[in-house]
Formats: structure tokens, C-alpha cells, sequence
């Protein structure tokens, strides 16, 4: 089954002193999803946003909050992050010791379930998990910041996990995360995915015309 092409905007690439404002520009230039990468310091070299600034955003809009934790233990902070307004909560593998309790959890707030995976994290780690789970994140750059170039060696993979899925009969969203620009987009689409992360391109390319960025990614 395919599923129509989202786009998530990732707000990494915002202004920060004036989030609020930002947002209700994706929501009205016809962003899906609103990109949240969470980093720690510790999981990833970088530290950004907790549930706190979530939170004050949720008043802003109706979009989902699509939630990408790159902290760890993860478990610890679900809770937290799905009061705080998120909608989606992606976990990695590697930042829990029981990847079907952390599904559990996140689901017991009401929430929907999404497992992300490195440039180098294998299939077959979350394969077994793909019919619990509502996303599958295929990270296209280390994560940890924004502005890194596409790796096209992760289109195998997400090929991979499309034919996974369309065999099972899943509806599971395949979203890809990381340098994606205009031209690489067609590749990802091509490849499976369904959920497009973009940052800087969205931000920055036709002097920030937000509309016509989300529109360019959408229909490549």
C-alpha cells in the first residue's frame, strides 16, 4: 500500500527567537508533520530542545508533532515528551534495553510508535518490531546536526524495508531524514519513503518561500 507524500519540515533549520511564529508559517504553507529533533549530549554530540519548549509550542498549532528522541536512556523521558504535545515519539534501538517495552510505553501515552535507524544500524534490528510500530526513520546523515550531506547508500535499505512492509500488508510510513534537497527527494520517493525531513532547503533555498519549498518536495 502507498501512502501520500508527507513532509515534515525540521525546525532544527528555524529561527529559535521566534519558534512559535515558525511554526504557524509550516502549518500555513501546507507542512504534514512538524520535524522535532531532541538531542541530548550524550546519544548524539549535540544538545537542543526538551519537552519544555514542545510544550510551549503546542498552542501554536494543530499539526502533528513529530518527535525524533535521540537521547538516552529513552525510556525515562516519554512520559514527559508526550505531555508535552508530541504526536509521534521516534525512538533508536541503541538508547533502550527493550526495544517492545519502549514501544510499550510510548503507546500506553496515546501515542504513535516510530523506530529510527542509522546510516549503519541493520534491518534486521527492528524488523521483527515493523508490525508494532506506525514509522520507520532511515536516518540519511549521522544525527546529531543539520546541514550534512545526503548519504545515498541508505536508499538500499529503505528499499529493503518498503519490500518488508508491502509483503506484510503493513501501512507502516517510511520517512527519511537528512540532507534532503530537491533533486535527492525523487531518489528517496523513488526508493519508498513517504515522509520527506527537510531543514535547511525548506528554510533556505528561494529566499525562505516556504510554500514553494514544502510544494517542490512534495511533487518532485
Amino acid at each position: 500500500m502507498n501512502n501520500p507524500i508527507k513532509i515534515s519540515p525540521s525546525i532544527l533549520s528555524a529561527n529559535f527567537s521566534k519558534l512559535g511564529e515558525e511554526v504557524m508559517a509550516l502549518e500555513k504553507a501546507g507542512a504534514d508533520y512538524i520535524h522535532i529533533d531532541v538531542m541530548d549530549g550524550h546519544f548524539v554530540p549535540n544538545l537542543t530542545i526538551g519537552p519544555e519548549v514542545i510544550k510551549k509550542l503546542r498552542p501554536f498549532t494543530k499539526k502533528i508533532f513529530d518527535v525524533h528522541l535521540m537521547i538516552s536512556p529513552v525510556d525515562n523521558f516519554i512520559k514527559d515528551f508526550s505531555e508535552a504535545g508530541a504526536d509521534i515519539i521516534t525512538f533508536h534501538p541503541e538508547a533502550t534495553p527493550d526495544i517492545s517495552n519502549t514501544i510499550s510505553l510510548i503507546k500506553k501515552e496515546g501515542k504513535k510508535v516510530g523506530i529510527s535507524l542509522k546510516p549503519k544500524t541493520k534491518i534486521e534490528v527492528i524488523e521483527r518490531y515493523l508490525d508494532q510500530i506506525d514509522l520507520v526513520l532511515i536516518m540519511s546523515v549521522e544525527p546529531g546536526f543539520a546541514g550534512q550531506k545526503f548519504m545515498p547508500e541508505v536508499l538500499d535499505k529503505t528499499k529493503k524495508i518498503k519490500q518488508i512492509i508491502e509483503k506484510r500488508k503493513l501501512n507502516t510510513e517510511i520517512e527519511i531524514d537528512g540532507g534532503i534537497n530537491f533533486d535527492n527527494c525523487i531518489q528517496a520517493k523513488q526508493a519508498g519513503a513517504n515522509v520527506l525531513v527537510s531543514g535547511s532547503t525548506i528554510f533556505k533555498e528561494n529566499q525562505g518561500d516556504l510554500k514553494k519549498n514544502i510544494r517542490i518536495l512534495r511533487t518532485n
